[in-house]
């Protein structure tokens, strides 16, 4: 008979440590799922093709057309006025050969979908409550009972009570910059274009949420971003206008707006002995290229391969898993934070060499078809 009273264990409630929880229990684990009920998640996320297929054959979902909205074309519009600019860019999935990039979800919706694939699985139980420890296998609950599993996932964010209590070291830098978010109806459609007004301080994005609506991403100061918030809505609307450079006719505001601040993090490797990292409590971006999510799934499908892979009959099953995924995750994780990371700063340089070399290579997507095809590739995550 097992000591332990689980064969793994999953920390963390979020789109990403519920992903997780299904994938460990549908490889035939007995899983236990700590996720804590918090506020609901209001955001969007933009799902490029390799996640939607991971979706897909997860049975996550079926028909994306069903829960979101197609990004057929992304638009980069420099709004600067620096003295070296890029050109107006349009990048279209046609050209790739795709009917689209990917599709732009309500993370509400989402979760409800993964909410009723989770509970039609018999071996996956999911408790409303946290960790407070982790020692060896056994974690402890915000409700003072513990758990035992040799398999530990954490999914918990970018506190990550698990990672610090495994001893695997964060790096976390943190930006002036911060994240306005909210929902607006335009007087113009944006179809299925993300359009992208970058901004000395940051990108102006507008993703399409179907009909006139739109998912509006505004990154700046964020003493600026407060400071418009707090202006009041007919200032903010405004504000929205000039900021989209008119294009849209009238602008309403369709939800509240909401200001969070930017980081990004990273670690060395993507868990330990017995322990695999998911989502923010491996890495986090700020919201550029459509990484956070895509990432986070990215994990969870090589969490998978792991499991599948790995003898689980070995009594070090477990630590042969952990080891496997911190390998399949390396190169991904390290290329993609990298790209992130280059592309934020060239949005804030104000150098000249910067501008120009950033104005430069839009220009080559712009005028190279390969080049195109290339960067497609890279901005969806594929491997």
């Amino acid at each position: 008979m097992s000591a332990f009273d689980a064969d793994a264990v999953v920390v963390g409630g979020g789109l990403a440590g519920v992903a997780a929880a299904i994938a460990v229990a549908q490889s035939g684990l007995k899983t236990v799922h700590l996720a804590p009920s918090g506020p609901p998640d209001r955001r969007t996320s933009a799902l490029m093709m390799p996640s939607i297929d991971y979706l897909r054959s997860a049975g996550l979902i079926d028909d994306p057309a069903s829960l979101g909205h197609a990004l057929t074309q992304i638009r980069i519009i420099d709004a600067t006025n620096r003295l070296i600019r890029a050109p107006e860019t349009l990048f279209d999935a046609s050209e790739a050969g795709m009917q689209a990039f990917g599709w732009n979800f309500a993370n509400l919706r989402l979760m409800e979908r993964f909410h009723a694939v989770a509970a039609g699985l018999f071996n996956l139980e999911t408790r409303n409550a946290g960790a407070t420890d982790l020692s060896g296998n056994t974690v402890t609950l915000t409700d003072g009972s513990s758990l035992s599993a040799p398999l530990i996932v954490g999914a918990d964010g970018k506190k990550s009570l698990i990672r610090a209590a495994s001893g695997i070291t964060a790096r976390e830098n943190a930006f002036t910059q911060a994240a306005l978010v909210c929902d607006l109806d335009l007087g113009r459609p944006i179809g299925g274009a993300s359009i992208e007004f970058h901004y000395p301080q940051g990108p102006f994005t507008l993703v399409p949420a179907g009909a006139n609506r739109a998912n509006l991403v505004w990154i700046d100061d964020r003493a600026a971003l407060e400071a418009a918030k707090s202006g009041g809505n007919d200032a903010l609307i405004a504000t929205f206008r000039e900021k989209s450079q008119r294009l849209f006719g009238a602008i309403t505001l369709a939800s509240p707006a909401f200001v969070f601040p930017l980081s990004t993090l990273s670690v060395d490797k993507a868990g330990s002995d017995g322990v695999v990292l998911v989502g923010e409590a491996a890495h986090a971006f700020p919201p550029i290229g459509a990484q956070g999510l895509n990432l986070g799934l990215r994990d969870v499908a090589d969490l998978a391969a792991s499991l599948a892979a790995i003898d689980r009959t070995a009594p070090d099953w477990a630590s042969r898993v952990s080891a496997d995924y911190i390998a399949r995750r390396a190169a991904d994780l390290a290329r993609t934070g990298g790209m992130v990371d280059t592309l934020f700063r060239s949005l804030l340089a104000d150098m000249l060499p910067a501008q120009a070399l950033r104005a430069g290579g839009l220009w080559a997507l712009k005028l190279a078809p390969a080049l195109r095809k290339q960067a497609f590739a890279v901005g969806m995550g594929n491997r």
